[in-house]
């Protein structure tokens, strides 16, 4: 490790990855990066809790097309990385199947599938009947309609694709460092050096921020405020008595319950109805969570589900932001060379592709070229005005 680096990203998971590898593979970009990561096993991290879903199924344009770049960018992983020996990536394109069961939960789907349909994607909105001829095995009688699409979305393998970007980022010269920042030494509007756990000082001329749940410290360190808390989020993995006869899309329903195909498996999660900040190294399960909650709502819309057997469970954080749960991207307004990746609230493993690029653009070109994420930017924050992103999970 050097004493100075151009680009110090706080955090190496799959955002410091990301940012990492596309500074270091764009041609205008000749300086040194180092990235420091707390835990290197990534035992705890998002990423290593993430279900690897990806669906164009927003009502914001913007996150629509940061989900089809990500969709691109996965079916032609080997191509857009430039690496010869990394492996393809599938994207299983089962969907997302929003059910609706009022008139006005109906009419909010229909727009946001002529939002959707307006940039190419290929969502549908469905009657009862319509959903129930080419899924009989739903349960429909509360329900009115529906969105679906079968194109470019559904699950892939975001630890492959993490892998790769840390493994093409290091062959790039990347260093990536077993420690902790815990302090930033600010001059005037910037900050110019992070303090290590280890009691080295590195100096900088750009901090990323890709501490997932762990955001807000990292932001306070630079003595700016970020509405990013870790929340908890309950992942299921279990068998079927009598496995349906095929794939399940990642099915939303009324509940807030959500539960799809997994290979021969299926998988099931939900957000707690008390839903606090927590430390963000509390990972206490609650096993209520399945009885009280997801199995319920899954045997009641799923009937063939009333008898299942859970073989793998896990909680995880979302790195939630409490303003609007939209990422926050780019630099702070005040200290401008100081650039947010965070506050995904779920989100952030599909939007990875698109925002890694977009903050390698800025940090190399000062402007965003790929796609404008400006409206992501801190400035909403600062201004206590919130993007109104209909289709939360």
């Amino acid at each position: 490790m050097n004493g100075r680096y151009d680009v110090v990203i706080v955090g190496g998971a799959i955002y410091g990855a990301s940012v990492a590898f596309h500074l270091a593979t764009d041609p205008d970009f000749e300086g040194s990066i180092l990235v420091v990561e707390r835990d290197p096993s990534y035992e705890f991290a998002s990423t290593s809790h993430t279900n690897s879903c990806i669906r164009q199924q927003f009502s914001e344009p913007l996150n629509v097309q940061i989900s089809q770049y990500g969709a691109d960018y996965i079916l032609n992983f080997r191509a857009r990385s430039g690496m010869d020996d990394a492996p393809a990536l599938r994207l299983h394109s089962f969907g997302y199947m929003y059910l609706a069961d009022t008139p006005e939960f109906a009419l909010a789907l229909k727009a946001s599938q002529q939002v959707q349909a307006s940039l190419g994607a290929g969502t549908r909105h469905m009657t009862r009947d319509q959903i129930s001829k080419v899924y009989p095995f739903y349960a429909l009688d509360d329900i009115i309609a529906g969105n679906h699409n079968t194109v470019n979305e559904g699950y892939f393998d975001g630890g492959t694709l993490f892998d790769w970007w840390k493994r093409g980022a290091k062959r790039r010269g990347v260093t990536f460092v077993h420690d902790e920042v815990v302090g930033m030494a600010r001059a005037g509007d910037r900050v110019t050096a992070v303090v290590l756990k280890s009691g080295a000082e590195v100096g900088c001329d750009w901090v990323v921020n890709a501490s997932g749940p762990r955001a807000a410290q990292t932001a306070a360190m630079a003595g700016i405020t970020l509405p990013v808390e870790p929340r908890k989020r309950y992942t299921f993995v279990f068998q079927a008595e009598t496995p349906l006869d095929r794939n399940l899309p990642l099915t939303i329903d009324p509940s807030g319950v959500h539960v799809r195909t997994d290979g021969k498996y299926y998988m099931a999660g939900a957000t707690p109805d008390h839903d606090p900040a927590v430390a963000p190294d509390d990972f206490t399960f609650d096993h209520e969570i399945w009885e009280n909650k997801v199995w319920p709502a899954i045997a009641t819309r799923i009937p063939a589900f009333e008898r299942v057997r859970v073989i793998n469970s896990w909680v995880g954080h979302y790195a939630y932001n409490t303003l609007d749960q939209n990422a926050v991207v780019g630099p702070h307004p005040e200290v401008p060379n100081f650039v947010f990746v965070n506050g995904f609230s779920g989100h952030g493993l599909q939007q990875s592709p698109a925002l890694g690029r977009g903050m390698a653009e800025w940090i190399i070109h000062g402007a965003y070229r790929t796609l404008d994420l400006s409206p992501l930017g801190y400035a909403r924050i600062a201004a206590n005005q919130p993007i109104i992103e209909k289709a939360i999970i």
